[in-house]
């Protein structure tokens, strides 16, 4: 035994007999750390690798979809750095404007007082003094994940950098007319007083009330259904299709409103479908979108009827009642009128919400700051079509060209005040200036900023380039830029890629902001449920780190990822990714205790036993498939590989037909502890990416090394032994149908049994030890009596089981067994002896019953010799 074999024998030993990932997990993540391992060099002549982190809100904690995403992310790039790219992997959080000010505002309500008590200034501080501490849980989060990310450069959408980012890009786009100001519909949260994005809207059925209204009197009415009776205060026409020939004596004429003292005309509009309810829609510009649009066509008044807490201002009875008092009110005095022509409740239908306080959303008319997307939505287009950015899976770049192709322009301004301040300054005169990041506000009294912040989409729009240094020339711009790869979920495709895209395209010159979008799907509990804190499914996965360990969830969740499609989880199937782990743990430092070892070159092929070079020849293999999975984001793929790969052939079968070899010692011993030790290294290679934790303990210790971190990727060496993969594989055929006949007789795994192998003629006989040891088969001995003889595989193997088979049973099997058979073949020959079907039937389909045909006849003759050797009752 050499010093190095001494030594690492000494460090095997070391090792606890059973892995404890609490233990290893916390300590290990923070020596990565310390050693700068994921600190990237703009320096660096490596070719550069660039993820980017789709920013966690500050407010937010890890649940299982970050867990998902940043388990793949954190693949991605480990295996790029061990490729040899300067790979980076940028964190930071999301100052998440809406969500943050509220946690805020919960505070300041338990103390009695509001945002307005403290003015904006100190309530801003007030936010500032939160997120340093309560915000970015997350991040330590992370830590326990696995992230690989580099620290150093951890930014935040609301610090310096990115705000001098913010305030460019704003000056850009306006100055490019861009960015302008205008009255339109939006979201409208009256409980958080803000407009809100579409991202920020969540559908849900409610059960609401369809009332149909007739409005006009006699001949001159129409009836329009509505769920929403309120707005009919502001409506300021009724709309039919200009084809309806219903209607076409009402086109241009005026009607009587109920309950008010206004008339309102009847148009005709094209928006109107007139097979859908009575075929008349109410007209409320100021407080629907769609009626927005036909105001504008027909130059109707917007009337808004409500405040920005949903309050009725219209003079009247029904002044200052809230949107939902009102609506019942009205509903009551129509019916009282007669009005009311039909009513259904409850009736089913989707209704925004605020995602933030679940407030129903109120459309509303607003005067807000846009961005014209028209331009820049078209750019981020055509950067796919032309084959610049790489949609995966590529069926959902429809889903993209649906959204950037059919944009509308993007309402950017939130009546917050925490977040970008929108850098627009109003003048006495009506001046309106905006200022750049090097300009000071206009001096003088009267000038005023406009109150408004900016959508929190804006900032994080920005982030592939503003954490890099934008608008400056930086080094880290210019060695990092564009980023490879955004991995992320389908559903903010439309809301933040689509962004990024648009303000890369425009801030970089028409430089993409990545190369590639890789697309994941949910993740779903166990029965494929949408997981919600509001259900019982909702899972931390902090909870099964603590039980199971980060490998696991992380092994877990790989396992699940196929490109697009939803990933089902349960708890059973991060037990099993345990189960893996403790494999990996207790088969290495098992094989490292006996002779598994990378000292010096692997041996010459023509010195290794065919079981050698078999598993080389399947470690090559595997090094192959594992790079064409990453290459097409086939992780789940990838994991089974790889979990096929360390359980089946190396755990179970390798190291279990080498024990004989090991035991006895000599060059034969040397040879397989180092084709042992290279197939370890590499193969803990292959998993550190997805299992960071164990892998890099057991590869230390069994290597030596500094760290799997910074180790290279194995690369496919080309070897490949076909004739020894067919003769393990004549060796798996012997041992499985054994064990498969012992399975079914009831021995033990460990019972031995008296057993003659006829191997002579066949590839086999080098292998009869090891056949041995592992079916626990002895020698034949005085006085052995077959009972049993099995023909596999061109051999035989004749067991004595005297004392230990039931006879009648086995007896019953094999003639179930032959029967099945028998049928088989009266099948296939009934095939072949129809001289129609043959005429018929394809070459390869007669080839395939002839196939049949070949096998029920060798079942039938192995079975009956079986049934011939049992003894007699």
């Amino acid at each position: 035994m050499t010093e190095n074999t001494q030594q690492q024998t000494a460090a095997t030993t070391e090792l606890p007999t059973t892995y404890a990932p609490a233990e290893v997990e916390g300590p290990l993540y923070e020596r990565w750390v310390e050693r700068g391992y994921f600190e990237a060099d703009a320096k660096s002549e490596k070719p550069p690798y660039t993820i980017v982190i789709p920013p966690p809100n500050v407010t937010g904690s890890l649940h299982l979809g970050h867990a998902f995403q940043h388990t793949l992310m954190d693949a991605l790039v480990r295996r790029k750095r061990m490729q040899g790219f300067e790979a980076l992997w940028l964190p930071g959080m999301d100052h998440a404007g809406i969500a943050t000010q509220n946690k805020v505002e919960q505070q300041l309500a338990e103390e009695g007082k509001s945002r307005h008590d403290l003015g904006r200034e100190e309530f801003v501080e007030r936010v500032w003094q939160w997120k340093e501490e309560y915000g970015g849980r997350i991040l330590g989060q992370m830590r326990r994940l696995g992230d690989g990310v580099d620290w150093s450069r951890e930014r935040f959408t609301m610090d310096e950098g990115l705000s001098r980012a913010v305030q460019t890009i704003f000056k850009k786009l306006y100055d490019d007319e861009l960015i302008y100001r205008a009255e339109r519909i939006i979201n409208w949260c009256p409980r958080c007083l803000t407009a809100l994005s579409d991202i920020e809207v969540e559908y849900q059925d409610d059960a609401g009330e369809l009332v149909s209204i007739r409005y006009g009197e006699g001949e001159d009415s129409l009836v329009v259904a509505t769920t929403r009776a309120e707005t009919m205060l502001g409506d300021t026409a009724v709309a039919v299709h200009p084809d309806d020939e219903r209607y076409k004596h009402l086109v241009g004429k005026r009607i009587k409103l109920p309950l008010t003292d206004r008339t309102i005309p009847v148009v005709a509009d094209t928006h109107v479908d007139p097979e859908f309810g009575t075929g008349a829609v109410k007209v409320t510009p100021a407080h629907d979108p769609n009626d927005f649009e036909i105001g504008r066509r027909h130059d109707l008044p917007s009337l808004t009827v409500m405040d920005e807490h949903g309050v009725i201002t219209v003079h009247g009875p029904f002044l200052g009642l809230d949107r939902f008092e009102a609506r019942s009110a009205i509903v009551g005095a129509l019916r009282e009128q007669g009005r009311i022509v039909a009513e259904k409740r409850p009736y089913m239908h989707a209704v925004g919400h605020c995602s933030r306080c679940k407030t129903t959303v109120e459309p509303r008319l607003s005067m807000q700051w846009w961005v014209k997307v028209g331009p820049l939505a078209k750019e981020a287009g055509d950067a796919v079509r032309d084959g610049r950015v790489k949609i995966h899976p590529e069926d959902m770049s429809r889903r993209y060209f649906d959204w950037v192709d059919n944009m509308h322009d993007w309402c950017i301004s939130r009546q917050l005040w925490w977040g970008h301040r929108i850098p627009i300054w109003y003048g006495p005169e009506g001046q309106v200036v905006c200022v750049g990041p090097d300009e000071e506000p206009p001096a003088g009294e009267g000038w005023t900023q406009d109150p408004d912040v900016l959508d929190t989409w804006f900032s994080s729009g920005l982030w592939p380039f503003s954490t890099l240094g934008w608008p400056e020339k930086t080094p880290d711009l210019e060695k990092f830029y564009s980023t490879d790869v955004l991995l992320t979920g389908h559903d903010i495709i439309f809301f933040w890629v689509a962004r990024m895209m648009m303000f890369g395209l425009y801030a970089m010159d028409g430089e993409v902001p990545f190369t590639t979008i890789a697309l994941t799907g949910l993740v779903r509990d166990e029965f494929g449920k949408k997981m919600s804190k509001s259900n019982p499914n909702a899972v931390d996965p902090l909870d099964w780190m603590d039980a199971y360990g980060s490998d696991a969830v992380r092994f877990t969740l790989a396992k699940g990822a196929t490109p697009g499609a939803d990933v089902p989880i349960g708890e059973d199937w991060v037990q099993a990714s345990r189960n893996f782990a403790n494999k990996i743990w207790n088969a290495t430092r098992f094989a490292m205790m006996n002779g598994a070892n990378i000292e010096g070159p692997l041996p010459d092929a023509s010195a290794m036993s065919a079981t050698d070079r078999w598993i080389l020849s399947r470690l090559n293999e595997t090094v192959a498939q594992v790079d064409a999975y990453y290459e097409d984001f086939q992780f789940a793929k990838l994991s089974e590989s790889l979990y096929h790969f360390a359980w089946d052939e190396v755990f179970a079968w390798y190291v279990e037909l080498s024990k004989t070899t090991f035991f006895a010692g000599g060059e034969g011993a040397k040879v397989s502890g180092r084709v042992l030790g290279e197939v370890l290294d590499v193969m803990l290679r292959l998993l550190h990416p997805i299992v960071p934790f164990v892998t890099d303990t057991l590869w230390t210790t069994l290597t030596g090394g500094e760290s799997l971190v910074i180790a290279d990727w194995p690369k496919d060496s080309g070897f490949r032994d076909e004739a020894a993969e067919r003769e393990i594989e004549l060796v798996q055929r012997v041992v499985t149908e054994v064990r498969r006949f012992r399975k079914e007789q009831g021995l033990q795994d460990a019972q031995k049994v008296p057993a003659r192998l006829t191997l002579t003629g066949t590839p086999l006989v080098a292998h009869e030890a090891a056949i041995r040891q592992i079916l626990r088969l002895q020698p034949e001995g005085e006085g052995f009596a077959a009972t049993a003889t099995l023909p596999v595989a061109g051999a035989e193997v004749a067991l004595d089981l005297s004392g230990t088979i039931d006879v009648a049973a086995e007896r019953k099997r094999l003639a179930k067994d032959l029967a099945a058979a028998e049928k088989e073949k009266a099948q296939a020959e009934g095939k072949l002896g129809n001289e129609a079907f043959l005429a018929k039937a394809p070459d390869n389909v007669v080839d395939k019953i002839k196939g049949r045909l070949a096998k029920a006849d060798e079942d039938i003759a192995r079975i009956q010799n079986q049934l011939a050797n049992l003894p007699q009752a």
